[in-house]
């Protein structure tokens, strides 16, 4: 998977941007250690998703790609970076997305020009459904995370983050389907076998620490609305990013929703940015773990930006100060 993280890098650095990993004096104070921020939230699409998504349609040859049609099922981040990419590199595709997507996520999606359908009420149902349809018709598939292309554009991030802080300790990494984590995780096992990586998801959405309890992924839909909507919802059953979690990641937190909240409120206070509720969670997870990591160097990953205008406004409005 290094190889593969390396050729990753080179194909997609003319598209992407090296993101900086910003020290955080506050955070590096609470462990009396060193905090880095790596800001994918200043990522092109507004998050590490574009990372992936370019990997993943760059890796075809080019006389393919021009002929080939593209599809995606999302409603956020990995939404933009495939729509972001359909339009950067003049390529056809179609983004799938739930029934119930609100009316904010499909105009964000419509001001791509980039063909949608809408189906099924879960994240989950409208992945199954896309990738039914890709190979009915031969489209090729750009999934949000159970893809070795994907995996390997995303674990770019652990590439850097090697080349910025080599002597790093710990990760944080939310997790969703995994993707991210994945990544991250098998390009720096491969170079540091001691570094510790840890995962965190809102408690509200739990599927893949529940599947690694489980010790097999999870069929039942246990999802209910959370601020961490980039992490919601279950995999399918046949991902290859739960058995590399179930192999790589060595820890795992539960996030609540008023840490996520506060998390965001800290951001703006602390660093003038706007994050999404996801990439909140490394934040949170933080002040739960600070003795653990007394003395340590840390890296936290700041996943993405996008967060709706009245999301924002209620976190905003009733901080809970529970950091």
């Amino acid at each position: 998977m290094q190889e593969l993280i390396q050729v990753a890098a080179d194909r997609t650095a003319p598209y992407m941007y090296r993101t900086p990993a910003v020290q955080c004096p506050s955070l590096s104070q609470l462990i009396n250690g060193s905090v880095f921020l790596k800001m994918e939230n200043q990522q092109v699409s507004g998050s590490f998703k574009a990372r992936g998504a370019y990997n993943k349609i760059l890796s075809i040859p080019e006389i393919e790609r021009s002929k080939a049609f593209f599809v995606a099922a999302s409603t956020g981040n990995h939404a933009a970076a495939f729509c972001h990419a359909m339009k950067t590199l003049n390529l056809n595709g179609k983004v799938f997305l739930p029934e119930n997507v609100s009316q904010a996520k499909l105009d964000f999606i419509k001001s791509f020009g980039i063909k949608f359908e809408l189906h099924g009420q879960t994240s989950l149902d409208t992945e199954i459904y896309a990738g039914r349809v890709a190979k009915e018709h031969g489209y090729t598939m750009v999934h949000p995370y159970s893809d070795l292309d994907i995996i390997a554009g995303q674990g770019t991030i652990g590439l850097e983050l090697f080349e910025q802080i080599p002597e790093l300790d710990t990760v944080i990494v939310p997790v969703g389907g995994g993707g991210l984590i994945s990544g991250i995780a098998s390009f720096l096992k491969s170079v540091n076998p001691s570094i510790q990586i840890v995962g965190c998801q809102p408690e509200m959405s739990p599927e893949m620490i529940r599947s690694i309890e489980q010790g097999s992924i999870i069929t039942e839909d246990i999802s209910r609305p959370t601020l961490s909507d980039g992490t919601a919802g279950g995999m399918e059953q046949d991902s290859i990013t739960f058995a590399i979690c179930q192999k790589l990641v060595d820890d795992w937190l539960l996030i609540s929703e008023p840490e996520i909240a506060d998390a965001i409120c800290w951001m703006i206070d602390f660093h003038q940015t706007i994050i999404e509720g996801s990439a909140g969670m490394g934040i949170a997870a933080l002040h739960h773990l600070s003795v653990s990591l007394s003395g340590k160097k840390v890296a936290l990953i700041i996943c993405g930006k996008r967060i709706s205008t009245e999301k924002l406004l209620s976190v905003l409005s009733a901080p809970s100060s529970s950091l």
